[in-house]
């Protein structure tokens, strides 16, 4: 069912998580030690080491990703191709700071984010109404063979996870500080799709799908973090629990069914067409029973543990090294579709900053992302490819209020194969991501 759980366009992170909401991420990507405002959200103990007074920060991030599916049969080799897309992405920082204790507070989409569209559909679906009509082409007087009828479908979903986050920090010690925070998840989705076996001579439309189903849904996570800071060395770690996440179904539009013509001459078959159809029925049921009205679907986001090392070897060099551990196998999903996967997901990160001189920054970094997957969990509708991640980029200190960030990311996936009842499908995607963002200093 999930298609909009693919919809990871603004992504970095884990399954269900995005880590990119500032600039300095898509730029440097290890940010887990910094005590810039970005700090808001990926080091929020840090703050308190950060600017005295107010910091904003606004920025915004243009993705454009492909989700492709290649299909491979012992009659026929089709590449189902899902283009990914969403809008200009934005997020907001803020933090004040006074002596010992800050607060700060982030909003941006905290989940996936953004749109997918097969404008071929998806082999799950697509060989669903097939089979059924090869089946059916068995019966006698029956004439369905595939040939004798076009396929037209499409399947498109959307996914936004929208987050605000609150944090507030403590210098317990010169060289020690701790922070806890809130945040509030607001996710929003839908499923546009339709399969139509048409323009049979006989029967018209053979077959018919058609789903329109929107969500919505509340998640709220509690947040803990601490930061060791002395000298040129820092260490941070920050754990977010899990966010349970059960949006409801408020379905528009559910049919799946045989063409009246063709639903009519099955029936009057005797000894075959009722049993024919109550069988098909028992099948359609049960892939139309996830996109009913009132039912609720998992789409947790996992507890996630961070934690970094940053080491300042000069005034204006500094390096920075994290790992993250997002608990995917105790993150319910559809149907536990979570028990499926091998391991969390695991993700090592490393960048490096250096200041050329008072007005000009650049730096890059590197991430690994290993999601622990198998067969069982890979989806038409839902699925994930490991990757390295490499990122670039730069600031510019306008004057002593004004810092405009610019970067870009791309994400380098390892296709991943696997076996069907009906062939091979190989699940491959492609990730590129811009950002500019502007901080400022009261």
């Amino acid at each position: 069912m999930a298609l909009c759980a693919a919809v990871n366009t603004a992504h970095a992170g884990g399954l269900m998580t995005n880590t990119n909401y500032h600039i300095a991420f898509d730029r440097m990507m290890a940010r887990g030690a910094t005590f810039d405002i970005d700090a808001a959200y990926s080091n929020p103990a840090g703050t308190v080491w950060g600017h005295e007074g107010w910091q904003l920060s606004l920025n915004f991030q243009k993705p454009w990703q492909n989700r492709d599916i290649k299909l491979t049969t012992t009659a026929l080799e089709k590449t189902f191709e899902g283009k990914a897309s969403a809008p200009i992405v934005p997020a907001l920082f803020a933090t004040y700071k006074k002596d010992r204790w800050a607060i700060s507070s982030m909003i941006g989409i905290v989940g996936s984010g953004g749109f997918v569209k097969y404008a071929d559909g998806v082999p799950q679906y697509n060989l669903m109404v097939t089979n059924a009509l090869t089946k059916l082409n068995q019966l006698p007087g029956v004439n369905t063979p595939e040939g004798s009828y076009t396929m037209n479908s499409e399947m498109k979903g959307k996914q936004y996870i929208y987050g605000g986050q609150v944090n507030f920090s403590y210098k317990i010690l010169d060289c020690l500080s701790a922070a806890v925070g809130f945040r509030a998840n607001y996710y929003d989705g839908y499923y546009r799709g339709h399969v139509i076996a048409g323009g049979h001579a006989t029967y018209g439309d053979a077959a018919t799908m058609l789903i329109d189903v929107d969500q919505k849904g509340w998640g709220f996570t509690p947040i803990v973090a601490a930061n060791f800071h002395m000298g040129a060395f820092t260490f941070a770690a920050r754990y977010e629990f899990r966010t349970k996440v059960n949006p409801k179904n408020d379905t528009n539009i559910l049919f799946a069914d045989l063409g009246s013509a063709l639903k009519a001459k099955v029936a009057a078959i005797p000894g075959y067409g009722p049993a024919a159809l109550k069988e098909m029925g028992t099948a359609l049921t049960a892939a139309k029973a996830p996109f009913e009205d009132g039912v609720r679907t998992r789409y947790d986001m996992p507890a996630l543990l961070a934690v970094a090392a940053g080491y300042e070897f000069t005034p204006k060099l500094r390096a920075t090294l994290e790992y993250h551990f997002f608990d995917d196998k105790n993150a319910k999903m559809a149907n536990d579709r979570q028990k499926e996967l091998k391991h969390g997901t695991h993700e090592l990160l490393a960048g490096v900053e250096w200041d050329i001189n008072e007005k000009f920054t650049i730096s890059c970094g590197g991430q690994r992302t290993d999601y622990g997957l198998s067969d069982g969990y890979e989806q038409n509708t839902s699925f994930a490819c490991d990757s390295w991640s490499i990122g670039f980029g730069g600031a510019w200190n306008i004057n002593q209020q004004i810092r405009l960030n610019a970067g870009y990311f791309c994400s380098l996936y390892s296709d991943y194969k696997k076996a069907t009842t009906y062939g091979t499908e190989t699940y491959s995607r492609t990730n590129h991501v811009i950002g500019l963002g502007i901080d400022y200093r009261f």
